[in-house]
């Protein structure tokens, strides 16, 4: 009997039920145009700065729709819906965007950043925006994609690390079986050298390409390149991140913490500003107090959750995300929980970033080789041995949940390795290429409308309304209490958050 079917067979039925999971999942709001919106965050969905389900990521057009903790999955799908309805309801003659890649963008500065009010904590969050925008360019900052939150009871912080080294060897899988953004609008790329190829006038594509987010045009940056995070323990994970967060970084000094005009530039002239800008596919994650450092509520408290950063938008699912999705999601997590952890290595630490950029960009074609400890290994045969240990977790959340859903999901996910044509980067690209002259644009926004008339047609109460209404009006009223509240100068604030003694120890 092999080491994971023994630590699976550890695992009881209530506790393979108690696996919890809430999603974050961001979208731009479009002109019907298929140009981004520049409005300002609409009223009705209230503050940004303090609404439980519904703020903005980096840009005022870029919404961030968050459910709470489920312990069921239909349960956080049907809380993600019924946001989702509120919106759509609340956006008058705007779309959601339904694809990872952005829509039209109009010129780098003309990008409007979220802005937070008046607030220490909320300039804060605009001033890091700002530094984003001159250290990566707003542009890139417009990617959208799903973040899954993930935990399960009982588990150390040691567990947890185990569980995130497997899951950066393993996220390919899911670049290949879900990424959805295969191609992009010109615009996104004006300016920047690319080895994309022409789909029409205003389209460029990968031909096997399953997710320019995760590739070398979306999250990624030279300077975080030289960044090699060890995740062997907290202490490592945490010591890395503290270099990156207290050491200035030359060209970033060069930007200068504010402009001759006294505006603010950044937060800061380290390499990374504060945590949240460190790129990864997964992170460890704890729920911090308030005000509280992401690090130091790691270094005090330990791992509570992780957060799965690789998923593409869906463009063919009204929110998405879909149930299969999650579960899919769920049986890798316990796979990568589950199975030996052996340390990172700076060699691994190069060879999974290299083996993330070859998925992202030619994940569907067939020759794909990818590097395992070294040795050359074909990403079908990789991904198929993987799912193969992979068929006892199915089975065991079946029998825990009841019915075989599982199991059809590793069926389905199966079938999509021994068949490229399944995945829904392929679907994206056929039906762009067949239907819409090679038009990410076009393509995309005759989903997003669909996805528009599908939301508005679902039932939804006037108690829904009434309690997402009474949600904005709240929230409104908590960031007017945070702004009266203020007693410190935004400088003071600034230099005490970010003071080195914040991060812990």
């Amino acid at each position: 009997m092999s080491k994971l079917k023994t630590r699976l067979d550890g695992l009881s039925p209530d506790t393979l039920k108690s696996i919890r999971r809430g999603v974050e999942k961001e979208s731009l709001r479009a002109q019907t145009t298929g140009h981004l919106a520049l409005t300002p965050h609409p009223r009705p969905l209230g503050s940004a700065l303090t609404h439980p389900h519904v703020t903005t990521d980096f840009s005022e057009a870029q919404l961030e729709l968050i459910t709470g903790v489920h312990g069921s999955i239909d349960a956080c799908v049907k809380e993600l819906t019924e946001i989702h309805q509120f919106v759509c309801r609340s956006i008058d003659k705007e779309v959601l965007w339904v694809s990872s890649m952005p829509c039209m963008l109009p010129t780098d500065e003309t990008i409007p950043i979220g802005m937070y009010g008046r607030s220490n904590v909320g300039r804060a969050k605009s001033v890091y925006r700002m530094g984003l925008g001159h250290r990566y360019g707003r542009r890139m900052q417009m990617i959208s994609g799903i973040h899954y939150n993930w935990s399960l009871p009982g588990l150390s912080t040691s567990d947890y690390f185990g569980l995130i080294r497997n899951f950066r060897r393993h996220s390919f899988l899911l670049l290949y079986l879900f990424g959805a953004s295969p191609a992009v609008c010109s615009s996104f790329v004006e300016g920047r050298s690319h080895e994309l190829q022409p789909l029409n006038q205003h389209g460029l594509h990968m031909p096997y390409g399953t997710s320019l987010r995760m590739g070398r045009l979306g999250y990624q940056s030279d300077a975080q390149g030289s960044l090699a995070v060890s995740y062997n323990s907290l202490e490592s994970y945490a010591a890395s991140l503290q270099e990156a967060l207290t050491r200035p970084y030359p060209p970033y000094v060069a930007i200068g913490i504010r402009n001759l005009g006294g505006d603010y530039n950044q937060l800061a002239t380290s390499l990374l500003q504060i945590e949240n800008e460190f790129y990864g596919t997964i992170r460890p994650k704890r729920i911090i107090n308030s005000g509280e450092r992401p690090l130091h509520a790691l270094r005090e408290r330990g791992v509570e959750y992780v957060e799965v950063r690789c998923m593409d938008l869906n463009p063919f699912l009204p929110v998405g995300i879909d149930a299969s999705t999650m579960r899919f999601i769920d049986m890798l997590l316990l796979h990568c929980l589950l199975k030996d952890s052996p340390p990172d290595t700076l060699l691994e630490i190069a060879a999974l970033s290299r083996n993330q950029h070859l998925v992202a960009a030619h994940g569907r074609n067939p020759s794909l080789v990818l590097d395992r400890g070294g040795k050359d290994v074909s990403l079908t045969a990789w991904a198929s041995e993987v799912l193969d240990e992979i068929t006892e977790i199915a089975a065991a959340l079946d029998r825990a949940h009841g019915g075989n859903a599982y199991a059809e999901t590793l069926t389905a996910a199966n079938a999509a390795v021994n068949d490229a044509n399944q995945v829904p980067s392929a679907r994206v690209l056929s039906s762009m290429i067949n239907q819409y002259d090679g038009s990410h644009v076009r393509f995309t926004m005759t989903e997003a409308l669909k996805t528009k008339s599908e939301l508005l047609n679902l039932p939804f109460t006037e108690q829904q309304e009434s309690m997402f209404c009474e949600m904005s009006k709240q929230s409104v009223e908590r960031q007017a209490a945070i702004e009266i509240a203020d007693t410190v100068p935004f400088e003071t604030y600034r230099e005490n958050y970010l003071a080195a003694s914040s991060l812990g120890e």
